[in-house]
């Protein structure tokens, strides 16, 4: 692996010289180094309709003074541009004088090689392939009247030195492949789509089984959507599936529960360290060390190594998500969670991949226990209010439970409440703990980072419902 300090048009030493000069007096900082190549490819009802590449270079300069921070970035590698940068960050310690707070443990564990997916297989390789797709759904139903699929991959290079002249590297591989479908009765349309990825090279993802499991799944999804009637409104016992559904959990838990919401006290969970937060059997952990996940670092991007992180144990809260600055802030450890989108954004504490820990029922006991309830398969977008915790969810596939069966499709179900009151309505976990298949990207504060999610099977009782039948 090269050094990304060595593109620097001076020696490493120089570029540690002046990240110690600027970080003298301040409480924290760090030079962010990246590296990365992305590609994308889009066969859209027949043809290639985008296909991309990009190579990105550039580096991040950041002083932390107490609760302020002074950030310059640059794709300029050079010891001017550098020195612009540092004088532009120094200025955040105007009349300030901090004690540097120590640099983060040392990590031997590597998740990830040098290999970069990118470029095998070929180009025309990936074009041909998305242009199978789109002939495979196509011969399946004549109902299939539109096709879209897309792969992507990018290659990530991260260095990190230290005010101590430590310096710390990541590799971080992604891809990512996503089939939608639409079908069509008459006037009556309806969507499917599934997707699958991870920080790996391509492989197994592009064999016939796989991808064909991929456009399966998108299919069926659009055909049980054909089928659905309007969603009910009211209140019902709601069961979530396991795997992708854990998205809520993500949103309408997992934000609330990062340090910086907490330490402003802007967050629905704020000052309830150790308390009953969940139902009891409730376990929510966030674990950046899963290899081959998409939320999984070696290291966050100021250098902590990543960590499985406990945030609430049997219903009650034990933990935050923390980058340095709002764990020294809250006296509190940084747990790996700094995450930034690039070299032209700060880092904040962030999810990698957060989930509900199984607990001791059969999928099939919970659905039974529902006599008159809601079945949601998959969720699509979502809106969360991180202040209040309320939540708006759009179910994707959905059936109606009628004395303990699953019955009919639904469309247009939303499920509608309120984050800490939903984990307080949990009374039954499932044995079947699974993470999504790849797919998750979390936007915050205008960056967007890859992040996983998952979960059991959830009984949830009396939930809000909106639809449009009565």
């Amino acid at each position: 692996m090269n050094s990304l300090t060595g593109q620097f048009d001076i020696s490493d030493d120089r570029v540690k010289r002046i990240v110690a000069d600027t970080l003298k007096g301040a409480d924290d900082g760090e030079l962010f180094l990246e590296y990365s190549e992305s590609e994308a490819l889009m066969f859209d009802n027949g043809r290639l309709k985008t296909a991309n590449f990009n190579t990105d270079q550039g580096f991040g300069l950041r002083a932390v003074a107490g609760e302020a921070s002074g950030y310059a970035h640059s794709s300029d590698l050079s010891e001017a541009s550098l020195l612009r940068a540092a004088d532009a960050v120094s200025t955040v310690k105007g009349g300030y004088s901090g004690t540097l707070a120590a640099a983060p443990a040392r990590t031997n564990r590597h998740l990830y090689g040098d290999d970069n997916p990118i470029p095998s297989p070929s180009f025309e390789a990936k074009a041909k392939l998305l242009q199978e797709i789109d002939a495979w759904l196509r011969s399946e139903d004549p109902r299939v009247r539109q096709v879209t699929a897309s792969l992507a991959a990018s290659w990530q290079h991260v260095e990190i030195v230290r005010a101590d002249g430590q310096v710390v590297r990541d590799i971080r591989p992604l891809v990512r492949i996503n089939v939608s479908v639409v079908v069509g009765d008459g006037d009556r349309q309806e969507s499917g789509s599934y997707g699958m990825g991870g920080r790996k090279a391509f492989g197994e993802f592009l064999i016939e089984d796989s991808w064909k499991h991929a456009a399966g799944e998108a299919l069926r999804q659009a055909l049980v959507n054909l089928e659905a009637i309007p969603a009910p409104a009211g209140t019902f016992d709601i069961v979530l599936s396991s795997g992708w559904p854990g998205v809520m959990l993500h949103e309408a838990v997992g934000h609330g529960l990062e340090g910086d919401f907490n330490r402003k006290k802007t967050s629905a969970f704020a000052g309830l360290m150790g308390q009953q937060v969940a139902a009891k059997g409730v376990t929510v952990v966030d674990d950046g060390t899963i290899p081959e996940r998409r939320g999984s670092l070696t290291v966050d991007d100021e250098g902590t190594p990543s960590a499985r992180n406990v945030l609430i144990e049997n219903g009650k809260l034990v933990g935050y998500m923390q980058d340095r600055q709002n764990a020294r802030l809250m006296g509190m450890k940084a747990t790996g969670n700094g995450r930034r989108e690039g070299y032209a954004h700060q880092p904040m504490p962030r999810m990698t991949n957060t989930y509900m820990t199984s607990g001791d029922m059969e999928p099939d006991e919970i659905i039974a226990s529902v006599k008159n309830g809601i079945y949601a398969v998959s969720f699509g977008g979502g809106q969360v209010d991180i202040t209040s915790g309320k939540f708006v969810f759009g179910c994707t596939e959905a059936y109606m439970i009628e004395n303990g069966k699953v019955t009919q499709p639904i469309k247009g179900a939303m499920l509608i409440g309120n984050g800490p009151d939903a984990m307080h309505r949990v009374s039954m976990v499932g044995n079947d703990m699974k993470l999504d298949n790849g797919i998750g990207m979390c936007g915050k504060a205008g960056q967007g980072v890859p992040v996983g999610v998952g979960q059991p099977h959830l009984r949830m009782n009396q939930m809000t419902v909106g639809g449009t039948r009565v």
